[in-house]
């Protein structure tokens, strides 16, 4: 990790019609982190992710990516920095109709020029990262187990060689099991393809064992932004909530184990 920055929100506001989601937010990646955002219900951590990724358009604000201000920019010049980043969506949002190989070549058939056999090598070497079995290529979505179906969507993620990862709620619905072996795949595919990683969860052991730094929304701001055995110490009210019920109690106690 280093302190060169690769997204930069500064005073950004989120409106849907009369609602105010944020307001004055401000926030820096780091190329190479893993970043986790957090919060409550409603403080808007998806909608936050979506105007990180070039999903959707804050209200107001500046949102620099990779340097590149793209409020100011011309729908034209985002498609370049569109090809730099992977989104692994909440659910997969695989399609349906396309097995697991076609599901990954989809941005390869969209975005290159790439010959077909190359496509599929490339597909299958993109599932195999993913720590998914040969077999799985040739599978629908409706065949798959929700790890399984959560690493394909990670696979066609990885399809453009991304340089920044964003994760929706990775590990929801999961086993506690499959939920650690995914948070390991997380840590690995970051360090052997120099990612940086940006996530929503709600999942307090993947805080523990994935992040290098967790940014939690309260009042429609970052109320804080640190390291996560920090955040427990936290003074804002909706910290110590979130870290000291008894969900966070246990999670804070494995941390500090496992450090």
């Amino acid at each position: 990790m280093t302190s060169t920055p690769v997204i930069e929100l500064r005073g950004v506001r989120t409106d849907y019609g009369p609602v105010c989601i944020h307001d004055g937010l401000d926030l820096t990646v780091r190329r190479g982190e893993t970043l986790a955002l957090v919060g409550g219900s409603g403080s808007g951590k998806t909608t936050l992710l979506r105007e990180m990724n070039l999903l959707m358009r804050p209200s107001a604000g500046n949102v620099a990516v990779f340097g590149v201000d793209v409020l100011s920019a011309a729908e034209d010049a985002l498609t370049p920095l569109r090809r730099r980043i992977g989104v692994m969506f909440q659910h997969g949002a695989l399609f349906s109709a396309l097995t697991v190989k076609q599901n990954v070549a989809v941005p390869l058939q969209e975005h290159t020029d790439l010959p077909a056999r190359l496509i599929d090598e490339l597909a299958l070497l993109k599932i195999a990262l993913a720590g998914l079995a040969p077999g799985a290529a040739s599978l629908y979505p409706r065949e798959l187990s929700g790890g399984m179906s959560k690493r394909a969507a990670v696979a066609r993620a990885l399809a453009l060689d991304p340089e920044i990862l964003f994760l929706d709620e990775p590990t929801a619905g999961l086993d506690p099991v499959s939920a650690e072996a995914f948070d390991a795949l997380i840590v690995q595919l970051k360090r052997s393809l120099d990612l940086t990683v940006v996530l929503v969860t709600h999942d307090l052991d993947t805080l523990w064992r994935v992040t290098d730094r967790v940014a939690f929304l309260a009042g429609k701001r970052v109320a804080a932004c640190a390291p996560i055995a920090e955040l427990p110490r936290h003074p804002h009210p909706e910290i110590q909530a979130y870290f000291t019920g008894p969900r966070g109690r246990a999670a804070t106690t494995a941390g500090w184990t496992h450090t």
